[in-house]
């Protein structure tokens, strides 16, 4: 099961998003929603996501502003927002997706989708690269 927190200023969005996330993908499970820069950052820091999906403009700032609060981004990062004007700004960021408001439920399914697929391939290879170090040392000790 892997986590995702939402982060919007609306509520609205945060309901939407939830939602449709409960539909999308039984593997990603909501494990929080924030409204804002320091309630995202401290969230963020809180529960350690593998998921966030981020609006742009946020009660007490943006989501860019956010992002730069992290000492280091160790989630995929899916901008939700009304305004396509950033988006080259969020592959700066390494965006996984951009999607636009009002959220069309199938981009949403597959960025979701993208999303857990990412986060198996990386959870396959940490396995193997962990099998293969515990293989060349039990190799080494015999």
């Amino acid at each position: 099961m892997f986590k995702v927190v939402i982060i919007d200023d609306e509520q609205s969005a945060r309901e939407v998003l939830s939602l449709q996330l409960a539909r999308c993908c039984k593997q990603l499970e909501l494990i929080g929603v924030a409204d804002g820069v320091e309630t995202g950052v401290t969230l963020i820091t809180e529960k350690q996501p593998d998921v966030v999906l981020l609006d742009i403009h946020l009660s007490d700032g943006t989501g860019f502003d956010l992002l730069r609060k992290l000492d280091q981004i160790r989630f995929k990062l899916i901008f939700v927002t009304a305004y396509d004007h950033y988006a080259l700004k969020a592959i700066k960021f390494s965006a996984l997706d951009y999607l636009l408001k009002p959220i069309d439920p199938d981009e949403f399914d597959r960025a979701m989708k993208k999303a857990l697929s990412t986060l198996e391939s990386e959870n396959q290879n940490l396995k193997l690269n962990a099998f293969f170090n515990n293989f060349k040392y039990i190799s080494q000790e015999a």
